[in-house]
């Protein structure tokens, strides 16, 4: 049961490393992560009485 717990720690930190590593280098292999710039504008009606 020890080993299997290990094995799934191991898995998860391999996992985790993986996943870091990709955020820094997968945009030199064109992902891009970057949050779309487009502007919205909603007109908003408040009830002030």
């Amino acid at each position: 049961m020890g080993r299997l717990f290990r094995g799934v720690i191991y898995l998860a930190v391999i996992g985790f490393v993986a996943l870091v590593g990709y955020a820094y280098v997968g945009p030199y292999f064109g992902a891009d992560f970057s949050a779309p710039q487009t502007e919205m504008r909603q007109p908003v009606q408040l009830d002030g009485n």
